[in-house]
């Protein structure tokens, strides 16, 4: 796999961003979890969840496909919220400065096509409900992604395990001077915990 030149430039920074060690024990059980589907041969399915499936789960569900392809590991990557709303264009406009080629749909919700890699097929990306028909209906793991979905959903149908992975919301910092440097550090931040789990669990799989 080549990354697009840019998106290349971008996993520099990614892979020398620092996790702490407080963070890498709560990213400890996903690691687990993917490990030992991959160790029983089952498909690993991972649905990143989180109120309105606009920004951090999205953020999630791109970037688990990139590093899970970047370390030649077969998964699923899929995400939903608990309100159908959009998949946000400030969150769209970060991921296209950082190198990812992206086409849209019209409407009030739109199909977004966010390629990676020249070689590789479009991810498939738009708001939608955790349960949705492009989802995983079983034996996936739930992978929280904010408080309030946590707090709300305490039931996810299907689900395997549950885990929560928590972000701060760049929502936060909407129409203000810090609004494009906030939606690109949390990216940056998602990107880098998840190039740690994914080179985590390929280092434990190829020990076994």
């Amino acid at each position: 796999m080549e990354l697009y030149p840019k998106l290349e430039q971008t996993l520099t920074e990614v892979q020398q961003t620092p996790i702490q060690e407080s963070r890498k024990l709560e990213l400890a059980p996903l690691i687990q979890y993917i490990t030992q589907k991959l160790n029983n041969g089952d498909p690993v399915n991972l649905n990143f969840i989180c109120t309105h499936n606009s920004r951090r789960s999205q953020f999630s569900q791109v970037w688990a496909q990139v590093a899970s392809d970047y370390y030649g590991i077969d998964i699923g990557s899929y995400s939903g919220g608990v309100e159908i709303t959009a998949f946000n264009p400030r969150a769209i406009n970060s991921l296209k400065e950082m190198g990812f080629e992206i086409q849209s749909s019209p409407g009030s919700n739109p199909t977004y096509e966010i390629k990676y890699a020249k070689d590789r097929a479009a991810i498939i990306a738009f708001s939608k409900i955790f349960s949705d028909e492009i989802n995983p209906k079983n034996d996936f793991a739930a992978v929280m992604t904010c408080d309030h979905a946590d707090k709300n959903c305490p039931f996810i149908p299907g689900a395997e395990v549950r885990l929560p992975l928590k972000y701060e919301d760049p929502k936060l910092f909407d129409d203000t001077e810090l609004e494009r440097q906030m939606y690109r550090e949390r990216s940056i931040q998602i990107a880098s915990e998840l190039f740690y789990v994914f080179g985590m669990v390929q280092k434990q799989v190829s020990q076994t």
